[in-house]
């Protein structure tokens, strides 16, 4: 059942996990720390004719907030780690494991990412590829195989919270209204690469022309956006806190005037993820883009996903906490 759900979220997703890292990455933020001051105002959230489940389009308002300035890395989750204790859904259980891409070859059937993803034993956080690979050099890069109540962990540690789907997007936007990708209008062909993604046909080959083979970046590699966020397209999926459903919404009523987390639904098995991650491609993605949104299992993590954490005023951040308890 765990493996069935898991591969129908990646089946949604089309993306897969990261292949073996280098011992030494080199940092591309001397500080990964920080937040960024988010003022609010109204969007056009969703889109039209995309990807399924995107829209369909509404107006929103979100109020201001603050969210982090990069995904969480490894550092940072291990120093949440060290303080609490905490362990991680990967990492519990009578048979600890995590999704890892396996690779696939000629022949694929594109419909059957069961082809290129593997249940690992031992495969978490501090082992991302299984029990023999290690984040020793790679602090600076995101922290993956972190399961929607693990990221929520850290947040509440932090006395932070995950953003919700409209804030998420929101932010995504940097600013450009009605913008495809969050880099601009359009996504460029040629010059310097503005995202982590699988360039290539997937799962096939990634030409790595981006600089990384079908492998996270550390934090902060490509252009930040219009509000100084980095990697809020590729790199790694993040978290919202979300329930996720197969449209935004049946209508425009159904949903809250300044967010679209459904606090009816706190023990919900699948949340939105949003952003896309460096398995993302042109053939079968394509999700790299402020309004494109999947499903992904609650309980279970893999190595692309990742989290940024936000804070909302203390009102907010009480009552949302509350209403997302796991």
């Amino acid at each position: 059942m765990r493996r069935a759900a898991l591969l129908l979220g990646l089946v949604l997703a089309g993306c897969g996990e990261s292949g073996p890292q280098s011992a030494a990455v080199t940092q591309c933020l001397k500080d990964s720390g920080g937040d960024v001051a988010i003022p609010g105002g109204t969007m056009m959230m969703g889109a039209r004719g995309q990807m399924p489940g995107e829209g369909p389009p509404r107006r929103v308002t979100v109020k201001p907030f603050r969210i982090d300035r990069t995904d969480v890395t490894n550092a940072e989750f291990s120093a949440f780690v060290k303080a609490t204790g905490y362990v991680t859904r990967a990492e519990r259980g009578p048979q600890p494991s995590s999704l890892v891409f396996v690779g696939a070859g000629d022949g694929v059937d594109l419909g059957d990412p069961s082809q290129w993803w593997k249940i690992v034993p031992g495969a978490d956080w501090r082992h991302p590829t299984g029990p023999d690979s290690s984040i020793d050099g790679l602090g600076a890069l995101p922290v993956v195989h972190i399961a929607y109540e693990d990221a929520l962990a850290y947040a509440r540690w932090r006395g932070r919270d995950l953003p919700t789907e409209a804030e998420w997007e929101y932010a995504a936007r940097g600013g450009l209204e009605g913008a495809m990708y969050v880099w601009g209008e359009e996504r460029p062909s040629e010059g310097k690469a503005k995202a982590n993604t699988w360039q290539g046909a997937f799962p096939l080959e990634d030409k790595a022309d981006d600089g990384f083979r079908a492998a996270p970046a550390p934090v902060g590699c490509f252009p930040a956006n219009g509000y100084g966020l980095y990697d809020m397209a590729g790199n790694v999926w993040q978290w919202t806190k979300d329930v996720w459903q197969g449209d935004l919404y049946q209508s425009p009523e159904d949903a809250p005037a300044t967010a679209s987390y459904d606090p009816a639904a706190p023990y919900a098995t699948q949340r939105v993820i949003k952003g896309g991650s460096f398995l993302c491609a042109d053939n079968y993605c394509l999700r790299y883009r402020p309004a494109a949104r999947t499903a992904a299992s609650a309980g279970d993590g893999a190595s692309h996903i990742g989290f940024r954490t936000v804070l909302r005023d203390d009102n907010q951040q009480e009552a949302s906490m509350k209403e997302g308890a796991p």
